[in-house]
């Protein structure tokens, strides 16, 4: 019976781009996966979740991926790359940057869900600063931001960490931010309450 099918949830969005959009076929081939009294979930982070079979988990990816679809695991690893619309242009926004970026970080393990994000100007429509780490780009450099928590009574902004950085150094730098989360943050422990108790100055000469 269907209903005895296991199922798994994964996230899924159009990739990094200008804006958060899907097309008409990307649009059609989701909906081969759900049923008409189904829904699906738009979270936050520019990504939907779906609910596919388990056992078919592999080919329903692969076909996901083959109308442009990025896939990415639900839980706690890092965030696919929360990003402003590009507004000015590919190369004149760091668009190939951000792509890097993403490649690199999302889908990590750590221990907790981890956002990061990036905007291609000082406007700042990606929200860089209310995230977790957050990336501005500074005409042909980069500024790097962390510690932002945008609920609660206790939200604030992140505060500067690096800045003047070339896209090799704003990815070893955030890689390795991820890495020292992922090896010395407590079971559940946010990467907001990590950074208050290691402390600002710690990371950096952590990292």
């Amino acid at each position: 019976m269907e209903n005895d099918v296991k199922k798994i949830k994964i996230a899924i969005n159009g990739g990094i781009g200008f804006g958060s959009k899907l097309n008409s076929k990307q649009l059609v081939t989701i909906s081969k996966y759900m049923n008409e009294d189904e829904e699906i979930e738009l979270t936050t982070f520019q990504q939907l979740y779906i609910e596919i079979p388990e056992d078919k988990k592999g080919e329903i990816i692969e076909e996901f991926q083959s109308v442009g679809l990025a896939c990415y695991p639900v839980g706690n690893f890092v965030k696919s790359l929360r990003t402003c619309n590009f507004c000015k242009g590919e190369e004149e926004e760091g668009m190939p940057v951000a792509k890097e970026l993403n490649r690199r970080i999302a889908g990590k393990a750590v221990p907790f869900t981890l956002k990061v994000a990036y905007t291609g100007c000082p406007i700042g429509c990606g929200e860089p600063m209310l995230n977790d780490i957050g990336v501005m780009k500074i005409k042909d450099h980069y500024n790097l931001y962390v510690g932002g928590k945008a609920k609660g009574k206790d939200a604030e902004v992140g505060s500067l960490l690096m800045e003047n950085l070339t896209p090799e150094e704003l990815y070893e730098t955030v890689e390795k931010i991820i890495a020292v989360y992922s090896q010395m943050g407590k079971k559940r422990e946010t990467f907001y309450k990590f950074l208050k108790r290691i402390g600002r100055e710690e990371l950096i000469s952590l990292i």
